[in-house]
């Protein structure tokens, strides 16, 4: 069936708020858009005349989509190789969605999409529609088809999970170049002692390689433990050029609001490593190498200008 133009273009208005919607609840750039196409599939096919709120019809639809598709997505979690980790979006990618509060910064936060896995679907859905998007519980009751009271009582729960996480340090781009260009002098040097100091006591590492690409998947855990482990992963060597497809260049970047080591080949992102900054230090390095993952950020990438490498690594 076919759309009148104005009918399109109204949907394509919403299109970047709801793939910012299904990125949050769904941790998956690749899944977002699929939940988005299928919500114009569904567009196609209804009665636009008869529909009073168009933007609360496509959000509630999108919504309920995304949780089916997340019970899903969990289901295939539970055999995945290795460590599971949110797909990284580089600075601009509009998926990113508004980010003028703390709050909406904060529900993209790299660290708190991995919280957001300790969620319930429809806990996971009020906190992103309530903290991100600032829609009124009369609104999200409606969308989840609960009542306002069980909507609160949601955003409450989700919070008081979310608290348990240690809070991060906001972080802009000059601050971020710094932060990843210390951290790449210390883990480069050839000691540990210089790293160790950057990272928390309790700090962890981990990787999701998805069975492609070898990644760690059983966190290293303390601040030696983990320096030691990084000082190895910079350490050059043929099987990891091999493995990368040529030695890629190292560049300091912001995923998902957050300080980030991005690793390029020939244009390609090879792999996005998260920094997670609190007062104290690094308290987090997570670093996403499935190629499965990284096609959203290679095309952000190639979008932007990114400046010259800050090492050839490898």
């Amino acid at each position: 069936m076919s759309l009148p133009r104005s009918d399109v273009d109204l949907f394509e208005a919403a299109r970047p708020r709801l793939e910012a919607i299904a990125y949050r609840v769904l941790g998956s750039a690749a899944e977002a858009e699929d939940a988005v196409q299928e919500t114009f599939i569904r567009w196609q096919a209804a009665d636009v005349e008869r529909i009073e709120v168009p933007e609360a019809w496509l959000t509630k639809v999108l919504t309920n989509l995304c949780l089916n598709q997340l019970a899903s997505a969990r289901a295939r979690r539970e055999t995945y190789v290795g460590q599971w980790l949110p797909e990284p979006l580089l600075a601009g990618d509009p998926m990113l969605g508004p980010a003028d509060t703390a709050q909406q910064r904060e529900s993209v936060s790299y660290a708190v999409l991995i919280l957001l896995e300790r969620l319930s679907p429809n806990e996971r859905a009020v906190y992103v529609l309530r903290e991100a998007f600032d829609y009124p519980h009369r609104e999200i009751a409606d969308i989840l088809d609960i009542t306002e009271a069980a909507s609160q009582q949601l955003l409450h729960r989700a919070r008081k999970h979310l608290a348990d996480g240690r809070a991060r340090t906001e972080i802009d781009e000059a601050a971020a170049r710094r932060i990843v260009g210390e951290f790449l002098a210390a883990a480069t040097s050839g000691r540990t002692d210089s790293l160790v100091r950057m990272l928390t006591d309790d700090a962890v590492t981990v990787g999701d390689g998805g069975g492609k690409i070898p990644a760690r998947a059983k966190p290293f855990e303390g601040a030696v433990a983990v320096a030691k482990f990084l000082r190895g992963l910079f350490t050059p060597g043929k099987a990891k050029r091999d493995l990368a497809g040529g030695s890629p260049e190292i560049h300091a970047a912001l995923a998902n609001g957050g300080p980030a080591v991005v690793a390029v080949v020939e244009g390609r992102v090879v792999g996005v490593m998260c920094l997670e900054v609190t007062e104290h230090g690094i308290a987090a390095c997570r670093n996403q190498v499935n190629p499965d993952k990284l096609g959203r950020a290679t095309r952000q990438w190639a979008a932007t200008d990114h400046g010259e490498p800050l090492l050839r690594a490898f």
